[in-house]
């Protein structure tokens, strides 16, 4: 039997020859040479129960929930080449394209949902500074579940005004907000009640976030209402990367912006074609702005007819928070998706030039005086990142003329008072000399200074795609596709020209900010599309083997009723960058140690190695529980041997279990928690 850690029940895992006694062999035996974990016996699940389920809703809504701006789009089921964009928001920025609306969100004093987006920086922004300090205002949160190693259901959030709140409420005031402007936007257009049970929702997250972090994301989603444990299948956590390799399949010439040295596009050469095609594509989404409605082809577009079976492509998909690299090969003659290599990527989005800035404002301003002005005026802060966030959009790798960000008054006028002489004095006196001050009270930054912001942040995302194209898998990728909000930046365009311009082509979307949020509606419309992927980690859980002498250590002998046994094998259900195709099943049968018990908690153990003998090896970490409810599967009679099978399934963005009892063939209730385990 299987002794849980900190006693409690006790489990074992059975197999087909194991003795029916209540403490039965953890695993099969092979004669006399010793016992082994039942293995894995993959089955492929043909029946695609989700088939027939998925005609029932009327419209599918995907929401690109980033760390600097998000947005929803939905597609009817019935004319799924048809994927609109959401209304225009009000209060947008000069400079800024404002088809996604930042992510910031404003509760009142009494921490109630008070408004998001533009809405919610205005407001805050009009507030009278004192009154300011009791409005909990929150920007860029999601990066939170990224960087949290042990993200809870209690994990905390900090507002500009210091006062921390439960990062669950946030995500679901968030998520509830986008569900109540999407229904209303979808009342609107059909003249009549819009339900809540007529969606499909589609919420998009990086693909290299660790499974807590999706489960949270599901779990605000339900608290929002967009769904239920009851009815999960409403609600479809696609990966960021994915949603736009789906998207970038359908491009069309006159859609995209090729930076290659291999060919001439629109009459562009390569040089011209960074600035120029760019500037010809904002003018065509320009003109575009005012039909949010996009049409995508049923077809297969032009660049992909280009592609063969067996081709591979990147997306990089460059956000607000991190860079996300997939890996997909084409299979046809339905063009699925087969991912090549494990996602990869880190928190190298555009938030790192933001932090670049205010390193350098703390270096000529003192770090002392940065934090105090950012807790004391919280909005003239604001202020003055939104005062960047304009001048980061204009720097280009060509440009000579200096860039100025207006410094908010009561920057000025804090400053005088925190450190008695002038801002103009700091600048002098600080040995930064390429950021000037001009006499109309702006910070003047020269291009090279701006261009120095960007390095840090554009240097770790080459230097990450370098070591992504040594692997054998990419070293013969075809085309390298350049999406998200970040890829907008004319500096990465060039980097990432310059570094692989050789290797294989470059394609940018041209309405890049919105490609995942596209790719992710036509993904809620045809889930099945993707039908290869790779696990991130090594899966499995702690069992017990027969003690074998001169094999297993000594110090995990465990001497059960006269029996031997060696403790803390792990078990693995699957290796990290193993191939797993959709609807795979990995399957399990345990057995509970008294026939009367009936829960059962089994752990489970996360690795990034995929050579792995104990779970006590280094790197081994416990990653969830896995609950096996056995109430009311049977009737008053206990059978003498209970068998439970679990098919878990790997092959999907989250991992999903489902277990039966085979004694009455009826389906245990079976849940993952990777939340609070």
């Amino acid at each position: 039997s299987y002794q849980r850690e900190g006693g409690g029940s006790t489990l074992s895992f059975l197999s087909e020859t194991a003795p029916t006694s209540a403490y039965s062999s953890p695993a099969r035996s092979l004669g006399d040479t010793g016992i082994t974990p039942l293995s894995p016996s993959h089955i492929v699940n043909d029946a695609n129960s989700n088939v027939s389920e998925q005609q029932t809703f009327l419209v599918v809504v995907a929401v690109d929930f980033g760390t600097t701006s998000s947005g929803y789009a939905y597609s009817f089921t019935k004319e799924p080449e048809c994927i609109h964009v959401m209304r225009r928001w009000e209060g947008g920025d000069p400079g800024v394209s404002n088809q996604k609306t930042p992510t910031t969100i404003l509760l009142t004093p009494e921490r109630k949902f008070h408004s998001f987006g533009y809405a919610a920086r205005d407001f805050y922004h009009d507030l009278d500074p004192n009154e300011a300090k009791q409005w909990l205002y929150l920007e860029k949160f999601k990066m939170k579940l990224h960087t949290t190693g042990d993200l809870t259901m209690d994990t905390d959030l900090t507002a500009a005004n210091g006062k921390k709140v439960k990062a669950l409420e946030i995500f679901a005031y968030a998520l509830q907000y986008f569900k109540e402007q999407a229904l209303k936007e979808l009342s609107d257009q059909a003249g009549s009640e819009f339900e809540n049970s007529d969606v499909r929702w589609v919420i998009t997250v990086p693909a290299i976030w660790k499974q807590p972090a999706k489960q949270f994301m599901r779990q605000a989603a339900y608290q929002a209402g967009l769904a239920s444990p009851e009815n999960s299948e409403q609600l479809i956590i696609a990966l960021e990367p994915e949603a736009a390799s789906i998207y970038c399949r359908k491009l069309r010439l006159h859609q995209m912006i090729e930076l290659s040295s291999k060919a001439v596009v629109n009459g562009y050469s390569a040089s011209d074609t960074v600035g120029a095609g760019f500037a010809q594509a904002k003018e065509h989404v320009r003109r575009n702005r005012q039909s949010r409605t996009f049409l995508v082809e049923n077809v297969i577009g032009e660049i992909w007819s280009e592609l063969e079976e067996g081709d591979k492509y990147v997306v990089v998909d460059s956000g607000g928070g991190t860079v996300d690299l997939t890996v997909h090969q084409i299979r046809l003659p339905e063009g699925h998706l087969k991912e090549l290599y494990k996602a990869t990527g880190g928190p190298y989005g555009s938030l790192g030039v933001d932090y670049e800035f205010e390193k350098l404002l703390c270096k000529i301003f003192g770090e002392d005086f940065i934090e105090q002005f950012k807790i004391k005026r919280p909005a003239a802060w604001v202020d003055l990142m939104i005062a960047f966030e304009s001048r980061k959009r204009a720097a280009a790798p060509d440009r000579t003329n200096p860039l100025n960000i207006t410094l908010p008054f009561s920057f000025i006028d804090y400053y005088k008072k925190f450190r008695g002489h002038s801002v103009e004095h700091a600048l002098r006196k600080s040995n930064v000399d390429f950021v000037k001050w001009s006499s109309q009270g702006m910070l003047r930054m020269s291009p090279d200074a701006m261009n120095a912001l960007f390095k840090p942040t554009i240097d770790s995302i080459i230097e990450h795609l370098r070591d992504l194209f040594q692997k054998p898998e990419v070293s013969t990728v075809k085309f390298l596709f350049l999406v998200g909000g970040f890829a907008e930046a004319p500096l990465l365009q060039q980097a990432v020209h310059t570094a692989f311009g050789d290797k294989c082509r470059i394609i940018i979307p041209q309405d890049v900010g919105l490609t995942i949020l596209k790719g992710a509606v036509l993904f809620g419309l045809d889930p099945a599309v993707i039908k290869v992927r790779r696990s991130p980690l090594t899966y499995g859980v702690g069992v017990l083997n027969r003690y074998v002498e001169g094999k297993h250590p000594p110090e995990k002998l465990l001497v059960k009723d006269g029996t031997r046994w060696c403790t803390d094998v792990f078990d693995k259900f699957i290796s990290a960058d193993q191939s797993v195709a959709l609807g795979e099943l990995v399957k399990r049968s345990y057995t509970p140690a008294k026939p009367s018990q009936l829960v059962i908690v089994i752990n489970i153990y996360s690795s990034e190695h995929d050579n792995v003998s104990f779970i006590t090896d280094p790197g081994v970490k416990k990653c969830g529980t896995l609950r096996l409810d056995l109430t009311g599967t049977s009737g008053t009679a206990v059978p003498a041997r209970r068998e439970i099978q679990t098919l878990m399934q790997f092959g999907d963005t989250e991992i999903k279990a489902t277990a039966v009892d085979i004694a009455t063939s009826k389906s245990v209730k079976v849940g993952i928690d990777f939340l609070n385990y």
